[in-house]
């Protein structure tokens, strides 16, 4: 087994947001805002030369030019990262603190004004004869920013003019991101009365007991997750309904033809791809049907009501402490490749990790990739579910895909939606290979094949649901006006009924729990990148299965390659053609294999009981 770091008690992981701060002026207490505040003094004055010397002649630049107006873009752009990345992450493990909120706001604030005055460039290149701008692009030293620039010049139809744009980044601080904000400081507020728990939990541990045996303890679990969404529904709801508004009004305005345009264009997916990937998964509902169905019966239950989704389906309800988990994904990655089994070994030995619950964190979990010049941090709320551990896969796969990539520079480090997730979904693959060779009993094997393909069917199934639920929201927002909470349970409640059929009861107190869901609020049109990434991801591990250590100089290649190529670019790095009409019909056909596999340990143990 690899080796990995000393033994870490769970609550004494937490991360080290220093390394983004200047090491004189960063301390652990007041003196972190000062260097907040010079990180963004630095870009600020940066930022003020930089528009001095180039605004208006941008049209103007050669090569040479370009490549250090590209420079010092990606420079600025550095320090104001370092800066905005400290005050999220604060943020996000304690959204109680009023210094946390108020460092956010500070930041929000001073980077938008940054920004404005930067608007400029984007304007004046989209500008630029296309000609002379491959010719620009083509010229020595651009690569750093070459595709990044390319991109950039697919937005001139949605461009406003240069006062328009300062106004709406200027009031993007107390639009968008003041609701965002709201909604984020809402949800972690919540708290969660479970029956024999000594005080109210937060949303996420509740949401945990969701996987107990007991469906007694579930049901009692989703009523008490009910009660504790009603106080703050219609509060939640209104931001729901501005933001929806906000969107169609900036969709307008900008002359995006449909709510999701904008999103396809940011993720370099074409309207036809998406929604062939979108109507491909709504033709396979019937294997999620099929697998609830199938749980019923090994749960003796006639149906399944929505809270038994996740219920654990033998009694062997494993609990994995961190420290065994975390040796578990680190002995995963190193066996796969050393070099994925350093970076991961990093993320522990340096402090790059926040992993216990705590009431006051953000809930669920993530990779932020930061900058180039620093590291990613993952963020976790590990509670010693099997589930928890390849979560912990999940983001450390972002995490390796991040580091790697930050070669890559500012630019380019971070890729479209559509391919961030084929580290993550990669990395849990490896681990529940691992995970399920180390369970012999029959037990043990369908507990984790169930809980395979309960991720598969969220991830792809669900996810796509979801996308149904925006679809149909943004709609009926820009067609009836603002929407009742019940209109919006009424939509929720549809969306989820055609994915489920007749296989789970929806309970009336699921209607409301798409409003905890941060997605919908941050980032609109996201969730459909989730079941794009995962069929793409599931397409590359069959590779690997195929190949084996063949394939792994190409994976990385790819990782390291980041977002400095379009996503088909990078399909064909590993053989992996995003071109093909048929391509989710394949990526589908491995999940339904998934599926089939589960289905059959199930009825091996329902035959089995049957005859004992």
């Amino acid at each position: 087994m690899a080796e990995g770091p000393a033994a870490t008690a769970l609550d004494e992981v937490t991360w080290d947001l220093s390394h983004l701060l200047d090491a004189e002026l960063a301390d652990g207490g007041t003196e972190d805002e000062e260097a907040v505040g010079a990180l963004l003094d630095a870009a600020d004055e940066r930022a003020s030369a930089f528009a001095k010397h180039h605004e208006g002649n941008v049209a103007e630049l050669d090569g040479p030019g370009l490549r250090e107006a590209m420079t010092e873009l990606a420079a600025i752009s550095e320090l104001a990262g370092r800066a905005a990345n400290f005050a999220h992450l604060r943020f996000a493990a304690d959204t109680e603190t009023p210094a946390n909120g108020a460092l956010v706001q500070m930041v929000s604030e001073r980077a938008t004004a940054i920004q404005t005055k930067l608007l400029f460039f984007e304007l004046e290149w989209v500008e630029v004869d296309d000609d002379r701008a491959e010719d620009l692009l083509a010229a020595d030293g651009m690569e750093f920013a070459a595709h990044y620039l390319r991109m950039e010049r697919r937005y001139r139809p949605h461009l406003l003019s240069k006062p328009e744009e300062t106004i709406s980044t200027e009031l993007s601080v107390t639009g968008r991101g003041a609701w965002t904000r709201l909604f984020d400081e809402l949800t972690s507020a919540i708290r969660v009365d479970l029956d024999g728990a000594e005080e109210a939990q937060p949303l996420d541990v509740a949401l945990s007991n969701l996987f107990d045996p007991d469906r007694e303890q579930r049901r009692r679990t989703a009523e008490a997750v009910t009660a504790a969404l009603q106080p703050g529904l219609r509060t939640r709801a209104y931001v729901f309904n501005t933001l929806l508004h906000d969107k169609a009004v900036k969709d307008r305005l900008r002359r995006y033809p449909h709510w999701l345009a904008s999103r396809n264009l940011s993720n370099e997916a074409s309207d036809e791809s998406v929604q062939a990937l979108v109507e491909a998964v709504k033709g396979r509902y019937g294997l999620a049907r099929r697998w609830y169905e199938t749980k019923a019966r090994l749960l003796g239950l006639d149906r399944l009501a929505d809270y038994d989704r996740m219920a654990a389906v033998t009694e062997d309800d494993v609990e994995i402490p961190w420290e065994q988990g975390r040796e578990l994904v680190l002995d995963s990655f190193g066996s796969f490749s050393e070099q994925a089994g350093d970076v991961a070994r990093r993320f522990f030995e340096e402090r790059w990790i926040d992993a216990p619950p705590t009431p006051s964190k953000r809930g669920g979990a993530f990779s932020a990739s930061t900058v180039p010049s620093v590291h990613p941090y993952v963020m976790l709320n590990y509670t010693g579910r099997r589930r928890d551990v390849l979560t912990l896969a999940h983001e450390l796969g972002h995490g390796l895909h991040q580091t790697l990539a930050r070669e890559q520079g500012v630019f380019h480090q971070d890729t479209p939606l559509t391919v961030a997730e084929t580290a993550s979904v990669f990395a849990e693959e490896i681990v529940f290979g691992r995970l399920l060779a180390d369970f012999d009993d029959p037990g043990s094997r369908l507990g984790l094949l169930a809980e395979a393909v309960e991720g598969q069917i969220a991830t792809v199934f669900r996810q796509v649901a979801m996308n149904q639920f925006e679809d149909r929201v943004h709609t009926a927002r820009r067609g009836e006006g603002e929407l009742p909470v019940e209109r919006i349970g009424e939509l929720w409640h549809e969306t989820q009924e055609e994915l489920l059929g007749e296989s789970v009861e929806i309970t009336d107190g699921y209607r409301t729990w798409w409003s905890y869901v941060p997605h919908f609020i941050g980032s609109p049109g996201y969730v459909y990148a989730y079941a794009y990434g995962q069929l793409l991801a599931l397409s590359v591990y069959k590779l690997y299965t195929e190949q084996g250590d063949e394939m792994v100089p190409s994976y990385l290649e790819l990782l390291a390659a980041g977002g400095s190529r379009s996503p088909e670019e990078l399909g064909r790095i590993v053989g992996v053609d995003l071109t093909d009409p048929g391509f989710w019909d394949s990526g589908l056909a491995l999940v339904e294999g998934q599926v089939g596999q589960a289905v059959a340990a199930a009825e091996a143990v329902i035959a089995e009981r049957r005859t004992s």
